[in-house]
């Protein structure tokens, strides 16, 4: 359990999980050598101080006492316990052993064959002797007790079929309810007839309210911002200490919620979506790239998503943090424009069953979009044309909310004879999973590109070429009202027009 992270530990503690048993194991040896020049902690007092049961003492080489303490901290299980074990690295090993040498590096081959001599292993390499491999061997007693197990399992379903017709969807199958495309389809229609102007934040806790009543395996949560980032349902049931409930209040703690979230995914049974703002994904970015590693269906609701913070300045106006987040493999990004493509980001994070989603979303409210039915069944496909113009110079590509910018420049461009296409791209990886016919005909290569959006700019050369152009923000915000940073960082419409002009005649176009 090296490195096992104090948020974490402290989250064992706050939610009562009284059934986890960590091993901590205390070689005294790092990379860099004995740890006693550089670390002087009290491992087992630090977390007695977190509310755990800590075992000490006990000898790492000893199967029988870590099993006894194991069963210790399993029975006990009224807190979290730690097992703190005592072992030699390398043991075995006649030079080696005890020492930084053998921490990440191979013994080779004279080390390895006296090694070998030490322990009396006489097997051939990557042999394994019979009487090991069958003390090992756990097939036949897996096999009853999945038998067993099955056997329970009917007996409880003809009691309560229910209750385990839900537990085989949740939990075996891993299946959205049975009624997940009606009822969905119905939501989505009843937002193209209504929307409104609201922040996305706003529009995504629209989309929880909606998805509650559907799935009760989510469990959502926030990291000590549950009114800004609105990710608590009006249903919601909080968590409180061994009360059940579908929501989770985690502190401050990002890094701690994320990894949670992890965990639950992996245990399987429920969807768990967390909190915070986007600013913030910095302290969760190892827990994200673990859930995309994993491949688990982790939901991470970032708001307060551009320079639209305002006042809060440059320590909360994220800048590189959409791109980043972009960049991990396996991790989809969505940043929805108003309150249509917000309920599409949350059904596809809610039906992707291989990987994490990131939603990034804004404060301040962004008008709804009118679109024909086509339009609206394009967004679940990443990107697509928004407003269309026959003769047009430029296309005007954004997310989030620089798309109404963009709408509002196009408007202006046809004033002045110009005539611009929008293409509204919520999730980049999900529009490079499209045919490459269907790209192109999103992004014309016969028609120049200029992206906007309030972040770096680098990431959107992929989209628009050595011909395009990119609006965006390659230094950090300012403190002062919304409307002054867009002014000062040239994310206005004035600013969209004009470089939508020199693109344009550059293009030879006018």
């Amino acid at each position: 359990m090296e490195g096992l992270s104090h948020e974490v530990c402290s989250l064992a503690g706050t939610f009562r999980l009284s059934k986890l048993v960590a091993i901590y194991d205390d070689n005294g040896i790092s990379i860099d050598g004995h740890v006693e020049h550089w670390f002087n902690d009290d491992t087992p007092q630090r977390f007695e101080a977190y509310g755990w049961r800590v075992i000490r003492n006990v000898d790492g080489h000893d199967t029988e006492a870590i099993e006894a303490a194991l069963a210790e901290g399993c029975t006990k299980g009224d807190r979290p316990t730690l097992i703190c074990c005592k072992t030699v690295i390398g043991q075995g090993s006649p030079n080696k052993a005890g020492s930084h040498e053998v921490h990440g590096a191979a013994l080779g081959k004279s080390e390895a064959a006296a090694t070998r001599a030490a322990l009396g292993w006489s097997a051939e390499p990557f042999q394994i002797p019979q009487d090991i491999r069958a003390a090992w061997d756990a097939r036949g007693m897996g096999a009853k007790r999945q038998a067993d197990w099955q056997r329970r399992f009917a007996d409880y379903a003809q009691t309560y079929p229910e209750l385990a017709r839900e537990y085989e969807r949740r939990v075996i199958k891993r299946q959205l309810p049975a009624n997940w495309l009606a009822a969905t389809t119905q939501a989505i229609a009843r937002l193209e007839a209504g929307g409104a102007t609201i922040a996305t934040r706003k529009a995504s806790q629209n989309a929880i309210d909606t998805l509650h009543g559907l799935l009760p395996e989510l469990l959502g949560g926030s990291a000590d911002l549950t009114g800004s980032n609105l990710t608590a349902a009006k249903a919601s049931t909080p968590v409180r200490g061994e009360r059940w409930g579908d929501y989770i209040n985690y502190g401050v703690r990002e890094f701690g919620m994320s990894a949670a979230m992890n965990g639950i995914a992996l245990h399987g049974g429920y969807i768990p979506f967390g909190g915070t703002f986007l600013t913030f994904s910095d302290y969760s970015r190892n827990a994200i790239r673990m859930s995309a590693l994993m491949q688990q269906c982790v939901i991470y609701v970032f708001t307060h998503d551009s320079i639209g913070l305002g006042e809060d300045g440059p320590t909360h106006q994220p800048v590189e943090q959409i791109s980043s987040l972009r960049l991990i493999p396996n991790n989809d990004v969505w940043r929805p424009c108003d309150d249509l493509e917000t309920l599409a980001a949350w059904l596809s994070a809610v039906e992707r069953s291989d990987g994490p989603t990131c939603l990034i979303l804004s404060r301040q409210s962004l008008p709804h979009c009118e679109r024909t039915p086509l339009q609206v069944e394009n967004i679940r496909k990443g990107g697509y044309v928004l407003a269309e113009s026959d003769g047009a110079v430029v296309t005007l590509l954004a997310t989030g909310s620089e798309v109404s910018l963009a709408m509002q420049a196009r408007a202006t461009l046809a004033d002045l004879g110009l005539f611009a296409r929008v293409v509204s791209m919520p999730s980049c990886r999900e529009f490079d999973r499209q045919s490459l016919a269907y790209r192109s005909a999103v992004l014309p290569r016969n028609v120049p590109v200029l992206a906007i959006e309030a972040g770096v700019t680098n990431f959107w050369r992929t989209y628009v070429g050595l011909d395009g152009e990119v609006i965006g923000i390659d230094r950090f915000g300012e403190s002062a009202p919304a409307e002054h940073v867009a002014q000062e960082l040239g994310l206005t419409v004035n600013a969209v027009v004009d470089r939508a002009q020199v693109l344009a005649l550059r293009g030879g176009s006018c």
